[in-house]
């Protein structure tokens, strides 16, 4: 006789219990983070006795990396692809566009990493999965195969390090949001002007252009050179 399916299961869906209990981790995850986040609110919310989790998992650490694995594929997949098509659009404007995905990502998702720091176990449990962003990439990775890609267009220069732009680009927008979680501050948008500088600096740098003088330049007259009358 094949056993009975759980009652949190008898409504049909098809869904395995451990597929339930993933997706109910999932969803108290997006509800209410993960700082208070304990197997049995998981077991009753999935209606499931606690010791039950632990014939689908190793531990409740396993549980809630899987949980929040599948939270950060969900957040994705709601804000949709990235704008990563070469060719296309200027490359300027498309890393604006990413620039802003990005921060919108991590505005979403980093709260619940944040909730995690004094459980490390899990962390490491979530490091080991596949990369849940990008189709298993990574978004720095993602981002480096676009603009590899515009390179071999010729729309940026051959000898361009894009790892290192990509590092920068998804650095900065960690930098941007994880301060705010550790001091409290509500998750308001970045302005669009940090967005269009940010840009500039990683498409022109910041060394003086052939022409133009630098900001620390100087007359004979000893004024700043790029200051009016």
């Amino acid at each position: 006789m094949s056993p009975r399916k759980a009652a949190a299961l008898r409504d049909g869906g098809g869904q395995s219990l451990r597929d339930h209990l993933i997706a109910t981790a999932e969803r108290l995850i997006a509800e209410g983070g993960t700082a208070s986040l304990t197997v049995r609110a998981i077991a009753r919310e999935a209606r499931v006795a606690d010791g039950v989790l632990y014939n689908h998992f190793a531990d409740k650490e396993e549980l809630l990396a899987l949980g929040l694995h599948a939270h950060v594929r969900s957040v994705e997949k709601a804000l949709g692809e990235p704008p990563r098509t070469a060719g296309e659009g200027t490359v300027a404007a498309n890393l604006r566009a990413y620039i802003a995905y990005s921060l919108a990502l991590h505005i979403a998702i980093m709260p619940a990493f944040a909730g995690l720091l004094g459980r490390p176990q899990v962390l490491a449990n979530f490091d080991r999965l596949s990369n849940p962003m990008a189709g298993g990439r990574g978004l720095r990775a993602d981002l480096a195969g676009y603009l590899r890609a515009e390179q071999r267009l010729g729309r940026l220069s051959p000898g361009a390090d894009v790892d290192a732009a990509a590092t920068m680009i998804i650095g900065a927008c960690h930098d941007l949001v994880l301060p705010r979680l550790f001091t409290g501050a509500p998750a308001t948008p970045v302005p669009d002007t940090l967005i269009d500088a940010l840009v500039t600096t990683i498409m022109h740098g910041i060394t003086p252009t052939p022409g133009r003088p630098s900001p620390d330049a100087t007359t004979k007259d000893g004024e700043r050179a790029n200051e009016g009358p």
